[in-house]
């Protein structure tokens, strides 16, 4: 990075991660310091004839952005560790180096994944609000009952860092048996929990609880259907902390409400945010959260500054920590 090299950040970042790219010397950054998204008029002039881009990913960032930044761009660097929202076609087709990150966020997420599961579980949601509300009169026998995890069925769609993480943090919670599906069985991943590989169907037939943590791909995208709901038990709670086009939402929600499956925990959705009337949102059996899963100070701090350090290695030619390779 000999002569001064021009970034854009899209966002307001963890303030360690801005001063990594401070530092540096030789990095003039211009950033879209602000809480909310950058608009699509101030992403294109910000990108153009820039060196490296720092993006989240809310960003889209496709032919038409890669276009406004001209020959220029050589480094994209994602405060993530999805990257659905990049062009990667385009990407590679004109020799962009990609930084993601990936592994910093894995423990966050687990953690979010089993507060998800216990609250939609356990109905945690709706006791407050009956706390709140009055509905909270005298004991009763079955009044607030949910499901617990003890000598259960889980059910994980996508064993790799997150779904390990998720496993590892339940297992103490006395599950029984974990299934799981994905691409290929991962007898060295699945030891540890004496997990069982299997196809899809099985597994939402015999899991008390379903958690969804693989990537979205063609393969996965709309993979939670009617006919996959339809074949859960009754007593069964799907979680979904991967990406929200994972999952059929209109048929989640008639699963939901005719007691298909008994309830359903979500921290992602289609679109992001959800709009405040979906239908979703009226029933007591969905939990949803605002994608929160990496949302703990330390972790978007690393993330922060390990995006920095794949925007900077890469303008320098130098190896990523995490790099994408395309």
């Amino acid at each position: 990075m000999r002569r001064a090299m021009a970034v854009f950040v899209t966002r307001r970042i963890p303030a360690e991660g801005l001063r990594v790219l401070a530092e540096a010397g030789g990095c003039r950054v211009q950033q879209w310091d602000s809480e909310e998204p950058v608009p699509r008029p101030q992403l294109l002039a910000g990108v153009a004839g820039k060196q490296g881009l720092l993006c989240l990913l809310s960003d889209r960032i496709d032919r038409e952005v890669l276009d406004a930044a001209g020959p220029s761009l050589k480094v994209i660097s994602t405060m993530s560790v999805g990257f659905d929202h990049l062009a990667l076609d385009e990407i590679k087709k004109r020799g962009i180096r990609v930084g993601y990150t990936p592994d910093v966020l894995t423990d966050a997420t687990a953690e979010l994944s089993v507060a998800l599961l216990l609250a939609t579980c356990r109905r945690l949601p709706e006791a407050i609000e009956q706390v709140k509300n009055g509905g909270w009169t005298t004991w009763k026998p079955l009044w607030m009952c949910g499901y617990g995890l003890s000598n259960s069925t889980v059910g994980i769609i996508g064993l790799g860092r997150i779904g390990q993480a998720v496993a590892r943090r339940l297992k103490p919670f006395g599950v029984k048996n974990f299934l799981y599906t994905g691409s290929h069985p991962k007898p060295e991943s699945a030891a540890e929990f004496q997990a069982t590989f299997v196809p899809l169907t099985r597994l939402a037939e015999e899991s008390d609880v379903v958690v969804v943590t693989c990537a979205l791909t063609p393969d996965t995208q709309g993979m939670c259907n009617k006919d996959f709901f339809s074949r859960m038990k009754k007593t069964s709670v799907f979680i979904n902390t991967s990406r929200g086009a994972v999952v059929n939402q209109e048929d989640l929600y008639d699963a939901l409400v005719s007691g298909q499956i008994a309830g359903a925990g979500l921290d992602v959705t289609t679109p992001e945010p959800l709009p405040t009337d979906h239908p979703l949102l009226s029933l007591k059996n969905c939990v949803i959260l605002p994608h929160v899963g990496s949302a703990t100070y330390a972790t978007r701090t690393t993330m922060s500054v390990l995006a920095a350090d794949n925007l900077l290695a890469g303008l320098r030619g130098e190896r990523m920590p995490h790099e994408l390779l395309l």
